[in-house]
């Protein structure tokens, strides 16, 4: 890794290991394949040739807020590589980034970082023809055609093997901290100024503040809510989506996000039915990318 110069300041330029060419030759153009990571969100496919994506962080642009690094990097590598400049991207903090996109489900910090896949800027991914293809742009103003990055964003890899990712990065905040009050979650809702996470398990709402500290001490006590050490654990039973207007009616042991509509629950999600014009739109969209079926073969989507 070495430290460049250019024209909007510092910049970080590494290695990817394997290269993305490298890992294309080994994704193939023929045969089942999956693509593994550090099984935080699932193992690979069993029974079927696995491939590594790339890993390490190749390019950090801090004062164009971007990011470059191989899918296979851990997100706490990157986490580490960009707290050097005071920033930060807005993934969940396990596995690896290329896991994290694949699966597409944003972290707990989404009501005030958003959705995982606004996070994404480019991509290179293999395709089932074992080629490298390229979409998006390294800057929003560059993008231009389908976009395909929020395609691949939560396919799970059905549609084609990330290897390569920019991402926008964001402020690190100089300072956060936990609260946790009794109040009803609207009353909470309505007296804080963009929290980062608010989190209600039916009886207490743990809010996640940001920004300097003299303001969110204050915030927080103008709120009524009282430091806590951490959030509650989350129940790894199902992730339910729900309307605002449901959550009144959730029983058992849970945490839903508020302002989100995610609930972590104890329980499985209970089954939905599936609109057969989305899911004839996904199979055709699954032939046209992968028509031998050979890419992660049994995983599902819907």
């Amino acid at each position: 890794m070495r430290v460049q110069v250019c024209g909007w300041g510092w910049g970080v330029i590494g290695e990817l290991e394997p290269s993305v060419d490298e890992f294309a030759d080994e994704v193939g153009a023929s045969g089942p394949v999956t693509v593994a990571g550090l099984a935080t969100r699932g193992g690979p496919v069993e029974g079927v040739r696995t491939v590594m994506a790339p890993s390490g962080v190749a390019d950090v642009q801090p004062a164009e807020m971007t990011v470059r690094c191989g899918a296979g990097t851990p997100v706490a590598d990157l986490d580490e590589a960009l707290a050097v400049y005071g920033q930060s991207v807005a993934i969940p903090p396990s596995g690896t980034v290329g896991g994290a996109l694949a699966v597409g489900h944003s972290g707990i910090r989404r009501l005030g970082y958003g959705p995982i896949r606004d996070t994404v800027l480019q991509i290179r991914y293999v395709n089932a023809r074992g080629e490298l293809v390229k979409a998006g742009g390294p800057t929003v103003k560059n993008v231009s055609g389908f976009d395909l990055c929020r395609l691949m964003v939560g396919a799970r890899g059905t549609l084609g093997f990330l290897a390569e990712v920019t991402l926008r990065t964001r402020p690190r905040a100089p300072f956060e901290h936990w609260y946790v009050t009794d109040r009803a979650p609207a009353g909470v809702q309505r007296d804080l100024y963009r929290p980062t996470s608010l989190l209600w398990d039916g009886t207490h709402v743990w809010a996640l503040l940001e920004g300097h500290e003299a303001d969110v001490v204050a915030q927080a006590s103008a709120a009524g809510l009282d430091p806590a050490d951490d959030p509650p654990e989350l129940p790894d039973g199902g992730r339910w989506s729900l309307p605002p207007g449901e959550l009144g009616s959730l029983t058992g042991r849970f945490v839903a996000e508020l302002g989100v509509g995610i609930v972590h629950h104890s329980l499985p999600a209970p089954p939905r039915p599936v609109d057969p014009a989305v899911a004839a739109l996904h199979d055709r969209i699954k032939r046209a990318f992968d028509p031998d079926a050979r890419l992660n073969p049994g995983v599902t989507v819907l």
